[in-house]
């Protein structure tokens, strides 16, 4: 029995070591082929840290090594913390998520006044986008110097779609939350996170701050930016700096670890930070449209993957930071790193694979992008033509692709980019918005022609498609 459970341990920790080994493949591949300088990963299995890595370089300016307790902006990671404020609230019987907002803030315009709670923490409200009454390069709080000032202007401003119509990412709707928290809660939400979220879950690095701020053991962030100084464009690594303005920190201001982040998975989990299950299983639900169809987000969190097998919960920040949640294989993978534009989220699931190799076949974009990476970007129609006669259900969703796509344009992978953008117009043929963004890398790759007969068919799709056909006449008239 002895000899049993000494090669059954010897076996696990073989098992543990290939494990990481296979990770560690991963991270140095994407470190190398995105040029981060720095990153952090912890994996939680089945209630604990199974894994805290520490790679690269945190200080590029001192040759600092990232360390495990290495503090890294998360950004908008910043609103599933608002989000459990916010059901934390639910479940004490303070607020409910069909609420009116107009119950809980004064002086609100008329069109303002039905948007609900849970249309702010789903992002289906139509408010206006406070973040065009900042500075645009730095965050700061611009020329209208305090936030009464911006509060005051902002509801002048009118909806961008009917409430409840349609999907638009926008940091008003968790700064209006921010604001109903400090009201309900009677403190402010810096204080309300730390005391119901920091504290019961141990986090010790975790914090409210920005570029001018003091924070112990601080990554500072880069992002490569282009230069033409007249005869060639030259791409340099420099440093970033970012304000968040105090009133808005609900939606990206927070700092923390890799480990903070992996307890705070762990304490939400096992029932510290609600008190009901069901309250979590909420948070994970997406709201619904006017129409009753489901919305992009839960509540929250931006990454919901609801499929049948490996269903996947998360979210990320800032271009940088990434989390993801298997509520039904107990595993959650966070990973931070200190270059904007390094999109942990398109490789993350690849390392959840790791640890389950089917998670990589449930979730057709981490698949698809696996093999391409080996095949070619430019086989990719052919691989999902050839996919789909082997597996009928293998269905790439339209916005995953899209969103994809467009993250590989904003790092130059042009001619990668142009694949997809071309493989969705393949799959979704009755879709304007694909053939919009079909056409705008043609565009960037200097195929005119090409790019003209994708925007008309855009707008043959959606006479309503403004933008495509401002840019449809700007080819032309050229």
């Amino acid at each position: 029995m002895r000899i049993y459970f000494l090669l059954l341990l010897i076996s696990l920790q073989f098992f543990a070591q290939q494990t990481k080994n296979n990770v560690d493949k991963i991270i140095h591949r994407e470190m190398k082929e995105r040029k981060i300088p720095g990153l952090q990963l912890a994996v939680v299995q089945n209630g604990k840290i199974v894994l805290s890595q520490s790679y690269g370089i945190a200080n590029l300016q001192y040759n600092i090594p990232v360390n495990n307790t290495t503090v890294f902006p998360i950004n908008s990671n910043t609103k599933i913390f608002t989000g459990v404020a916010v059901m934390q609230l639910v479940e004490q019987n303070k607020i409910k998520l069909n609420d009116p907002i107009n119950r809980y803030l004064d002086d609100l315009p008329d069109e303002w006044q039905k948007i609900t709670i849970d249309q702010l923490l789903t992002h289906i409200s139509g408010l206006p986008e406070i973040l065009i009454l900042l500075n645009p390069l730095t965050g700061n709080i611009g020329p209208l110097k305090n936030e009464a000032a911006i509060w005051g202007k902002l509801k002048t401003l009118p909806l961008e779609f009917k409430t409840g119509e349609q999907f638009s990412y926008n940091q008003t709707n968790y700064y209006l939350l921010g604001k109903i928290i400090e009201k309900l809660a009677r403190k402010p939400f810096a204080t309300n996170f730390n005391e119901n979220q920091f504290k019961i879950a141990q986090l010790k690095n975790t914090v409210f701050g920005d570029s001018r701020d003091i924070i112990p053991n601080y990554s500072p962030s880069y992002r490569y930016n282009s230069f033409f100084d007249g005869k060639k464009s030259e791409t340099k690594l420099v440093n970033t700096y970012t304000e968040f303005p105090d009133f808005t920190r609900t939606g990206a201001g927070l700092n923390s670890t890799a480990e903070d982040m992996a307890n705070w998975v762990i304490a939400l989990q096992n029932g510290k930070l609600f008190q009901k299950s069901s309250t979590l299983n909420l948070m994970w639900s997406p709201g619904n449209f006017n129409n009753g169809t489901p919305t992009n987000w839960v509540r929250g969190w931006g990454i919901a993957k609801l499929r049948k097998n490996h269903k996947a919960i998360g979210m990320s920040g800032g271009n940088r930071s990434a989390i993801i949640v298997y509520p039904n294989d107990n595993l959650a993978i966070i990973v931070l790193t200190n270059l904007a534009g390094s999109a942990p989220e398109d490789f993350i699931e690849e390392i959840a694979g790791c640890y389950n190799q089917d998670i990589v076949k449930a979730d057709p974009l981490t698949y698809l992008r696996k093999n391409l990476n080996e095949i070619g970007f430019n086989k990719a129609i052919d691989f999902v033509k050839k996919e789909k006669k082997i597996n009928p259900s293998f269905a790439p969703d339209e916005s995953e692709l899209n969103n994809w796509a467009y993250r590989m344009t904003a790092n130059n992978k042009l001619s990668e980019a142009l694949e997809i953008f071309k493989l969705n117009v393949y799959l979704f043929p009755e879709s304007w918005n694909a053939y919009d963004s079909y056409g705008e890398i043609l565009l960037k790759l200097g195929d005119k022609n090409k790019a003209i007969e994708m925007y008309r068919r855009s707008i043959e799709l959606n006479p309503e498609n403004g933008n495509g056909k401002k840019v449809l006449d700007q080819i032309i008239s050229k």
